[in-house]
Protein backbone atom coordinates (compact mmCIF):
# COMPACT_ATOMS: atom_id res chain seq x y z
CA UNK A 1 0.00 0.00 0.00
CA UNK A 2 1.35 3.41 -0.99
CA UNK A 3 1.41 6.50 1.20
CA UNK A 4 -0.31 9.68 -0.02
CA UNK A 5 1.66 12.85 0.76
CA UNK A 6 0.00 16.19 0.08
CA UNK A 7 2.09 19.19 -0.94
CA UNK A 8 1.54 22.55 0.76
CA UNK A 9 -0.30 23.81 -2.31
CA UNK A 10 -2.51 20.72 -2.33
CA UNK A 11 -3.48 21.38 1.30
CA UNK A 12 -4.54 24.92 0.35
CA UNK A 13 -6.52 23.57 -2.61
CA UNK A 14 -8.20 20.95 -0.42
CA UNK A 15 -9.35 23.59 2.07
CA UNK A 16 -11.48 25.21 -0.66
CA UNK A 17 -13.42 21.96 -1.12
CA UNK A 18 -13.59 20.62 2.43
CA UNK A 19 -17.33 21.37 2.76
CA UNK A 20 -18.34 19.82 -0.57
CA UNK A 21 -18.99 16.31 0.69
CA UNK A 22 -20.21 14.94 -2.64
CA UNK A 23 -16.95 15.85 -4.37
CA UNK A 24 -14.84 14.66 -1.45
CA UNK A 25 -16.54 11.27 -1.39
CA UNK A 26 -15.49 10.73 -5.02
CA UNK A 27 -12.00 12.06 -4.25
CA UNK A 28 -11.60 9.56 -1.39
CA UNK A 29 -12.56 6.74 -3.77
CA UNK A 30 -9.70 7.84 -6.06
CA UNK A 31 -7.37 7.95 -3.04
CA UNK A 32 -8.30 4.35 -2.26
CA UNK A 33 -7.47 3.22 -5.81
CA UNK A 34 -4.15 5.11 -5.85
CA UNK A 35 -3.08 3.78 -2.46
CA UNK A 36 -3.81 0.21 -3.48
CA UNK A 37 -2.17 0.64 -6.91
CA UNK A 38 -5.37 -0.22 -8.77
CA UNK A 39 -6.08 1.28 -12.19
CA UNK A 40 -8.38 4.28 -12.32
CA UNK A 41 -11.59 3.90 -14.35
CA UNK A 42 -11.49 5.36 -17.87
CA UNK A 43 -14.47 7.53 -16.87
CA UNK A 44 -12.00 9.52 -14.74
CA UNK A 45 -9.82 10.15 -17.82
CA UNK A 46 -6.43 9.52 -16.15
CA UNK A 47 -3.55 10.80 -18.26
CA UNK A 48 0.07 11.98 -18.17
CA UNK A 49 0.69 15.74 -18.17
CA UNK A 50 3.27 17.90 -19.95
CA UNK A 51 4.53 21.44 -19.46
CA UNK A 52 4.61 22.78 -15.90
CA UNK A 53 3.29 19.47 -14.57
CA UNK A 54 5.62 17.21 -16.57
CA UNK A 55 5.90 13.72 -15.05
CA UNK A 56 2.61 14.20 -13.16
CA UNK A 57 -0.71 12.46 -13.73
CA UNK A 58 -4.17 14.02 -13.81
CA UNK A 59 -7.68 12.63 -13.51
CA UNK A 60 -11.18 14.07 -13.48
CA UNK A 61 -12.89 13.37 -10.18
CA UNK A 62 -16.20 14.91 -11.24
CA UNK A 63 -16.81 17.17 -14.24
CA UNK A 64 -14.31 20.02 -13.91
CA UNK A 65 -12.87 18.82 -10.57
CA UNK A 66 -9.32 17.53 -11.11
CA UNK A 67 -6.59 15.81 -9.14
CA UNK A 68 -2.91 16.10 -10.09
CA UNK A 69 -0.41 13.75 -8.51
CA UNK A 70 3.16 12.53 -8.90
CA UNK A 71 3.87 8.83 -8.45
CA UNK A 72 7.46 8.46 -7.27
CA UNK A 73 7.41 4.72 -8.09
CA UNK A 74 8.42 3.92 -4.52
CA UNK A 75 5.92 3.77 -1.70
CA UNK A 76 4.83 7.42 -1.98
CA UNK A 77 2.34 9.29 -4.14
CA UNK A 78 2.67 13.06 -3.91
CA UNK A 79 -0.65 14.89 -4.18
CA UNK A 80 0.22 18.05 -6.13
CA UNK A 81 -2.98 20.02 -6.91
CA UNK A 82 -6.76 19.83 -6.65
CA UNK A 83 -9.29 22.05 -8.41
CA UNK A 84 -10.86 23.11 -11.69
CA UNK A 85 -9.05 23.67 -14.99
CA UNK A 86 -9.16 27.44 -14.52
CA UNK A 87 -7.74 27.19 -10.98
CA UNK A 88 -4.92 24.82 -11.94
CA UNK A 89 -3.96 26.18 -15.36
CA UNK A 90 -4.40 29.95 -14.97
Amino acid sequence: MKELRPTTQYKKDFKRYRHQTKKLKKLFEIYHLLRNEKPLPQSNKPHQLTGNYKDCMECHIEGDFLLIWFDEKKDIIELVRLGSHSELYE
